[in-house]
């Protein structure tokens, strides 16, 4: 590194810990001043956002609502797209401003530097009227303490829900599952898979069937990506879910608080999913492409068809699952896993640990806390949560009222049911998908009540569209899983889901000692679970797992190990706690 680099890195640490450290104004004192009036001009925001996979300026249908209702336009800054990390983070509040509006999470002490560093405003002055952020009192309460404030609305936390926290958050599909392509799973005779050892056994006949009818077409069962790898090998992570575990740091937590794993462990439920990706790797069914590509490139793949296996449903489901396609009986539905119990997160009555506040230095806070509050309207819900298997949209583009219950529109079936449309002119033209809400921020959970429909904010619980959708494809899999209507409908009957309490746990501070030694730790990890997954065989996986276990024991794993057990049993006892309070109102 160049010595003139390594200086301004030393200036701008020195810096970030000035300004963090709470050298700045005491937002207590600096940021309860009275609203500001607005000067109704075309306001150019900054918005800050963890979430957002798009940097740049907010373009399609969703910027447009945003500009004719509040004139404003976004400018989106996102570290997932800036490289990752906490640099985008630390560079900008070193500064002094992070942005106008402000999407980030309060675990590990963020909200309370935050706040302690003046960087975000109290909406309290700008609240009159806000009635949508209002009724979320009982987070932005709990943001204010983890905020370590005695008053003030510091932010409104992501994914509120007025649903029972035992209650699955999800709609008619979990967020984990093992899903397969069910056309090729049928051809080959739908056989048993007791577990994932089975799965392979399964994927390799499926995946000799497939190449068997597209000759030429590079198919794999598997295709990986490296995009979104934090204390482990993100992909890794996903098959310990189908057994009801859930990452924290680098304990895997059960739903229901009886177990939890340190992630290295020999016979753990981590190492036991890099060991069937091994499996399928040594049987010739991971795409050798897997440790180069992006998330997007993969995804492409599932579109045309020449990937089998999904993690999830967002991803097989959402590429591949088209109306002409499943009417043709092809597509990804859920495994007949028999040994599975799927991870599902529990309604979050006080939201997440996710919040969206307003930046201290912006201008017009009255206008960006209108906007904020409209994120949290029903309007505003539909509309910014408008992904493929999300939200419905906005009123009168994707779906209409009719004998008074929500239905698509033609649109809408094209964009939800059909593979995409192009945006009518006057709604702002563009694909569909190009102009959807890039801030990436579910500020209700999808699957709540629209108080104005009475319905499902989540189109794919309309009892119109469940009727719609019914095609060859759903009808075949509802046989062969005992006359299941949908996937959720099958994993209840079946006792083959585990709801973790919808707490909203906060991860307290660590020190920067351990931040250091989990910087360090980390990346053995994650470098090492990729080689895994390609050793040439058993006895060279069993070495580097060795290898591994001996490297991170001496980075101090134990004493990084010790702070997330503590934390993930800590978050238990919320969850415990949430499902004691809401069983009291």
């Amino acid at each position: 590194m160049k010595k003139s680099k390594i200086a301004l890195l030393a200036t701008a640490a020195a810096a970030i810990a000035l300004i963090l450290g709470g050298c700045g104004k005491s937002s207590e004192t600096s940021n309860k001043t009275a609203a500001e009036k607005d000067d109704g001009k075309l306001m150019k925001v900054t918005v800050y956002d963890d979430l957002a996979n798009y940097q740049g300026n907010a373009k399609g249908w969703f910027a447009k609502m945003v500009k004719d209702k509040f004139n404003i336009e976004m400018n989106i800054v996102a570290p997932n797209v800036a490289g990752g990390g906490s640099t985008l983070f630390d560079t900008r509040s070193a500064a002094g401003n992070l942005g106008d509006i402000i999407i980030t999470g309060s675990g590990n002490g963020r909200a309370k530097k935050l706040v302690k560093a003046g960087l975000i405003s109290d909406m309290t002055p700008y609240l009159k009227g806000m009635k949508y952020i209002k009724q979320y009192s009982g987070a932005t309460d709990a943001l204010q303490k983890v905020a370590g404030q005695t008053s003030g609305v510091w932010g409104v936390p992501s994914s509120v829900s007025a649903s029972s926290p035992t209650s699955a958050s999800e709609g008619t599909e979990p967020t984990f599952g093992p899903y397969i392509r069910w056309d090729y799973y049928k051809k080959i005779g739908y056989p048993e898979i007791n577990n994932m050892d089975d799965m392979v056994s399964v994927l390799k006949d499926m995946q000799a069937e497939a190449r068997k009818e597209n000759p030429g077409k590079k198919i794999y069962a598997l295709s990986l990506f490296k995009d979104w790898d934090g204390n482990m090998m993100n992909n890794a992570k996903q098959p310990t879910c189908f057994y009801g575990y859930d990452e924290l740091g680098f304990v895997l937590a059960k739903a229901n608080g009886d177990d939890y794993q340190d992630i290295t462990q020999t016979n753990g439920q981590y190492v036991k999913a890099l060991r069937f990706f091994n499996k399928a790797e040594q049987a010739g069914l991971v795409d050798p492409e897997s440790s180069t590509q992006n998330y997007d490139t993969m995804y492409a793949k599932y579109q045309e068809g020449n990937v089998l296996f999904s993690f999830w449903p967002w991803l097989g489901q959402a590429a591949f699952n088209t109306t002409e396609n499943k009417e043709a009986g092809k597509g990804f539905m859920i495994a007949p896993l028999k040994n599975m119990k799927i991870f599902s997160y529990g309604n979050t009555t006080n939201g997440t640990q996710t919040f969206i506040a307003i930046g201290s230095k912006a201008k017009n806070k009255q206008r960006l806390v209108k906007f904020i509050n409209w994120l949290y309207s029903p309007e505003g819900v539909a509309a910014a949560g408008a992904q493929t298997g999300g939200t419905s949209g906005p009123e009168g583009l994707t779906w209409k009222m009719k004998d008074g219950e929500p239905v698509l529109t033609d649109f809408g079936k094209k964009v939800f049911l059909e593979g995409g449309a192009n945006v009518p002119a006057k709604w702002g033209s563009g694909k569909y998908t190009d102009g959807v809400s890039q801030l990436n921020y579910p500020a209700v959970a999808p699957n709540d009540i629209n108080p104005e429909t009475k319905y499902s904010y989540s189109y794919t619980l309309w009892p119109s569209v469940l009727k719609a959708t019914k095609t060859a494809l759903d009808t075949d899999w509802s046989d062969h899983m005992g006359g299941a209507t949908t996937t959720m409908d099958y994993l209840k009957k079946n006792k083959k889901i585990l709801v973790a309490p919808g707490a909203s746990y906060v991860t307290p501070e660590e020190s920067s000692e351990i931040s250091s030694l989990r910087g360090q730790i980390k990346t053995q990890i994650v470098n090492e679970s990729w080689k895994m997954v390609f050793a040439k065989n058993d006895s060279e996986f069993d070495s580097m797992l060795t290898s591994m276990q001996k490297t991170v024991k001496g980075l101090d794993y134990a004493s990084v190990l010790k702070v997330d057990m503590k934390n993930a049993k800590d978050q238990n006892k919320e969850r415990v706690a949430i499902k004691k309070e809401y069983a009291n109102k």
